[in-house]
């Protein structure tokens, strides 16, 4: 026979049963917490798809200005070097205009000289040209203090005042850098000439 005291107990046990494992139903409560978990994933989703469309975005810039960087290094790294080179195709140069002027009396070694001196300067001068280092005679052009350096001014008749009258040296560039400007005597309008107005 079960006493009260075991009664109780059963019916606490029921009881407790009752609150753990029975869910609320009814008026009470509301079955909206699986559409507001929806909502709140597909703002999440929105969320991370536009962080990772701005990443891909960042990614793309880094991985062309990191390309347009290394092409920059590849193409002008060499451009000490290069003003070196330059110089020693500027010495050719001086080496072959110092010799005498051709005439019949010249002697054959003199002659050789200037022949392989000529060639030995064509020679380099398109070598250098292949690897991207141009030289440009900019005489009968208009003076450009980007490109060119004014040693002297002189008046010139029919000429245009700032038209370079003679190269002392050419204008090199490396892969359309500047790498040295050229030496210029550029014409300058006449002394005599009505002053411009101001």
């Amino acid at each position: 026979m079960i006493n009260d005291h075991e009664k109780n107990l059963q019916d606490a046990d029921i009881s407790h049963e009752d609150t753990v494992w029975t869910e609320p139903t009814g008026a009470g409560a509301p079955d909206t917490a699986p559409a507001s978990q929806i909502v709140h994933l597909e703002t999440a989703l929105a969320e991370m798809r536009e962080r990772w469309v701005r990443s891909e975005a960042e990614n793309a810039n880094v991985r062309s200005r990191a390309k347009r960087e290394l092409d920059d290094m590849r193409h002008f790294a060499i451009e000490a070097f290069a003003r070196d080179v330059v110089e020693a195709a500027e010495n050719l140069r001086r080496g072959r205009e110092t010799l005498p002027p051709v005439s019949d009396a010249e002697a054959p070694s003199i002659a050789g000289i200037r022949a392989g001196l000529t060639e030995t300067e064509r020679g380099f001068v398109a070598l250098l040209d292949r690897n991207g280092i141009k030289r440009v005679d900019p005489t009968g052009t208009a003076f450009d203090p980007n490109l060119h350096q004014a040693m002297a001014e002189l008046v010139a008749d029919g000429q245009p005042p700032g038209t370079i009258l003679q190269a002392l040296s050419p204008t090199w560039t490396l892969n359309g850098r500047l790498l040295r400007p050229a030496m210029v005597v550029v014409a300058k309008p006449p002394t005599d000439s009505p002053a411009q107005p101001h």
